[in-house]
């Protein structure tokens, strides 16, 4: 693959980790949709890293690192933001955090939260010529 297939092969995705987020965000599973929206973001910035970079996107999930490795400059929000998020990824996979995360998250919550990854994919995406 060259670098073009690599870039769309991460964007793609993404796509479809957000549709699925959104999709369990309207069935009420707020911390799969959570955990889907983190897989949406570590793709669309591994996606940039690979363009900016020409290498294969490194492995790990966190965000704030990943976007260290695309050469982002991000705001104290966005960094916030990312750490956050990356927190999902981890929280929901593992028993003993799960609990106290899934006491905390209801529609309100996830609503908003769900709409901070949007805006911050977007601008992303928006970093991917």
């Amino acid at each position: 693959m060259d670098i073009n297939e690599h870039v769309n092969y991460w964007t793609t995705l993404a796509a479809s980790d957000w549709k699925a987020a959104r999709n369990l965000f309207n069935t009420r599973s707020y911390p799969q949709a959570l955990f889907y929206a983190h897989l949406y973001l570590e793709k669309l910035l591994k996606a940039l890293i690979v363009q900016r970079t020409g290498k294969h996107a490194p492995y790990g999930h966190k965000l704030y690192t990943l976007a260290q490795k695309a050469g982002l400059a991000l705001t104290e929000e966005q960094h916030d933001l990312l750490t956050r998020v990356t927190a999902y990824n981890i929280k929901t996979r593992y028993p003993d955090q799960r609990l106290a995360l899934y006491k905390r998250l209801n529609r309100k919550f996830t609503e908003s939260e769900m709409k901070e990854i949007g805006r911050i994919g977007k601008w992303i995406v928006s970093q991917i010529a």
